[in-house]
């Protein structure tokens, strides 16, 4: 094809038409160039046009060549903000070897141009490129008619005969051959989750549209529900189809209480609990809740209606599409129960909806354990075996549901060890605690899982007398007839460990390691490589062999050290007869209660001075109420002490630092903990303003690239 061949095809697209289109059918038409003069005569500078034939609802369509042609609307842009609708494919071997193809998808139609030279296809492909990009954005039938509908639904009248006259607006059991709403097509690159074979936006609405079809037919539907729900999560454009789509199926029918009818309604509440539509599908969506709660007032479809628009009004977007059992919940239109560890025995099971966020579910537990009147903060945290890490305050509580769903099928053995989990958070006033109140229970555990972690630096002794405690406070007086926690339940590991070191002659190798026998090898290089094999192996042999005796002799010493630990507590514990369970709790606390920084969160830090480069490893810092404190691991004085006053700024100056800005000096806390760390501190400020009758600060998130804050202000 010549360029002025090229020319004629652009002004062709360029001046066709658009119609309105109420078919829901898709055509594909193949323009192909022949060089065989004996091709009914053509030159080899003409293209045919063939359009295989489509069968739909039941009758075969072969529309004439105008009308379709005029259907080359799908050329067009599909909004402002895209490059272009249309999609140009290549192939040298697609359908007739030896040819190139070019593919031009639209929203319902495809054509496919063919040619022998490659120079050809090229100005082809510029000269079409050049139309789409040229051409004004392109507007589906449907949403011409959102338009119109939401132009006049003012009128009622009118509305009902948008409705009727158009039935690409109402309930249909045939399939769909486009999308209700445009899509980059085709070939065009979209970056949504490649990695999860999705193919591109036009098609993947088209299946939505199939496996909607398929909820009429399914006993149990949760399973395809989460699917197309993920769907949606990923492909951010796909949820304005899915709406519509939505809407279309629970529109013009007879009766909206049958199963099937029941069915589109139960995916659509999910919908609107897990993310919203865009403002004019949003719009659109509310005009149909409304009407047909008037048309149907009292029927399942009128509860339903009424369910999702009071979703609609709470919903954000959602970071996990809801799980089976929050699935089970929404179709029903009920909440679900969550349960709520704490410290101590027991737990709390809550209602929750797909809203409640983080913040919510705390006050309810305050209630519910009778603590609104706590001068203390409390918050929830995610907790499993190796860690835990606190909720933050806006996130959605059933999103961590799905998340310890989506980990428990990965990992079902650890399922019993995730768990939410409610807390003291901010310490501010332990001294007018209760000793009859759960705060009371809750300060004590939580103490003796600092403890126990090795966060309360303090005399062996008194670790001992504390670990004695605990056995009087849980067990009672000395027997050996109740089972005892293990050690390491009631005592630091790593002080068992450092009395291991203190005689480090047990766990040396006795005397030095044999010598390696000199290996001589008399047959040239060969010998000697398979000499020095030999040698090695057995090397590597003895290392291993040694490795293994003294991982074993250091188990035995541990245990050893373990039983002569466990026999003074023991000692200590016989002590304690007549010692009530309060008793037992108040004297554990006053002997924590002598470390000066008891009620400080302590975390493990790398800590430096930029101003200097001097480096020194493995410290704690300390966050409390009035100040940042830095530690040597397992010393109970601090070795700088920064009140909140003298801080200037702080925050996060990568993923791992956390920045401390005094009016001297810049310090840097390399750590895994960062953004608990940030919270932490917040969470204080925020706490001492409330207290102080000041409005809360905006809080600073803590992550990558934040921009420091200065505690300082309004709150010195």
């Amino acid at each position: 094809m010549s360029v002025q061949g090229s020319g004629w095809l652009c002004c062709r697209l360029a001046l066709l038409g658009r119609g309105y289109g109420r078919k829901e059918e898709e055509e594909s038409l193949e323009l192909r160039c022949k060089e065989e003069p004996a091709c009914n005569g053509r030159s080899p500078q003409e293209v045919t046009v063939c359009q295989p034939s489509r069968t739909a609802n039941g009758v075969k369509s072969q529309p004439d060549l105008p009308e379709e042609m005029r259907g080359l609307n799908s050329l067009t842009k599909s909004d402002k903000s895209e490059k272009s609708q249309a999609g140009l494919e290549w192939d040298s071997d697609f359908g007739v070897k030896g040819y190139w193809s070019i593919t031009i998808y639209g929203r319902k139609h495809c054509y496919r141009l063919y040619t022998k030279h490659f120079n050809e296809a090229t100005h082809w492909a510029c000269a079409i490129q050049k139309v789409i990009d040229g051409k004004a954005p392109v507007e589906t039938p449907t949403q011409l008619l959102i338009r119109d509908i939401e132009k006049n639904k003012s009128d009622l009248e009118v509305v009902e005969q948008i409705y009727q006259q158009n039935p690409i607006l109402r309930y249909t059991q045939s399939p769909l051959y486009a999308p209700l709403l445009p899509f980059p097509y085709g070939g065009v690159d979209h970056t949504y989750h490649n990695g999860k074979g999705y193919s591109a936006l036009r098609d993947e609405a088209v299946k939505l549209f199939h496996s909607l079809q398929q909820l009429e037919v399914l006993q149990d539907p949760v399973a395809l529900i989460q699917g197309m729900l993920q769907t949606c999560l990923d492909l951010h454009p796909l949820r304005d189809e899915v709406y519509c789509q939505l809407v279309k199926q629970t529109t013009g029918t007879d009766n909206p209480n049958t199963a099937v009818q029941l069915r589109y309604w139960q995916l659509l509440t999910c919908m609107s609990c897990t993310f919203l539509p865009g403002l004019p599908v949003l719009s659109y969506l509310q005009f149909h809740l409304k009407r047909v709660q008037r048309r149907w007032p009292g029927t399942e479809a009128d509860s339903y209606a009424s369910f999702i628009r009071k979703a609609l009004e709470k919903t954000r977007c959602r970071e996990l599409v809801p799980s089976w059992e929050e699935i089970r919940a929404l179709v029903r239109r009920r909440e679900m129960l969550c349960t709520v560890h704490h410290p101590g025995p027991g737990s709390c099971q809550l209602p929750i909806s797909s809203h409640t966020t983080a913040d919510e579910l705390v006050m309810k537990m305050l209630e519910r354990l009778g603590l609104q009147e706590s001068r203390n903060t409390f918050a929830l945290f995610e907790r499993s075996i190796h860690r835990e890490q606190v909720v933050g305050g806006s996130t959605i509580v059933a999103d961590i549901l799905t998340k310890f769903q989506n980990l428990s099928a990965k990992e079902p053995e650890s399922d019993a060890q995730r768990r939410l989990y409610f807390k003291l958070y901010c310490f501010l006033d332990m001294e007018s605690i209760s000793s009859e109140s759960v705060e009371y229970i809750f300060l004590f555990e939580q103490c003796h899982e600092m403890m126990v972690r090795g966060h309360l630096p303090t005399s062996e002794e008194d670790l001992q007398a504390l670990a004695a405690l605990r056995l009087q406070t849980l067990i009672g007086d000395f027997t050996t007839h109740s089972p005892c926690p293990p050690l390491d339940e009631l005592f630091p590991r790593h002080v068992v460990e450092a009395r291991i070191l203190l005689t480090p002659k047990s766990i040396q190798p006795p005397g030095d390691a044999p010598a390696v026998p000199h290996v001589v090898a008399p047959g040239g290089p060969q010998c000697f490589c398979s000499g020095f094999r030999t040698l090695w192996g057995h090397a590597a042999a003895a290392a291993h062999k040694q490795k293994a005796e003294q991982d074993l002799r250091l188990r035995s010493r541990l245990k050893e050290e373990g039983v002569l630990v466990m026999g003074a507590i023991m000692e200590r514990w016989k002590g304690l007869a007549g010692y009530s369970q309060q008793e037992s709790m108040a004297t554990y606390l006053s002997i924590a209660k002598r470390w000066p920084g008891f009620g400080c969160t302590l975390y493990d830090v790398d800590f430096y001075i930029s101003s200097t480069g001097s480096f020194c490893q493995k410290l704690w810092l300390g966050v409390s109420a009035q100040s940042l404190c830095v530690y040597k691991q397992g010393e109970p004085e601090p070795l700088e002490t920064f009140p909140y006053s003298q801080i200037s700024s702080y925050g996060a100056s990568d993923s791992s630092t956390f920045k401390v800005a005094t009016g001297d000096c810049n310090l840097l806390f390399e750590t895994s903990k960062l953004r608990e760390i940030v919270h932490l501190i917040n969470a204080y400020f925020r706490a001492t303003r409330h207290r102080g009758g000041q409005e809360p600060g905006a809080e600073m998130e803590g992550g990558v690239g934040s921009e420091s804050r200065s505690p300082s202000k309004g709150n010195t």
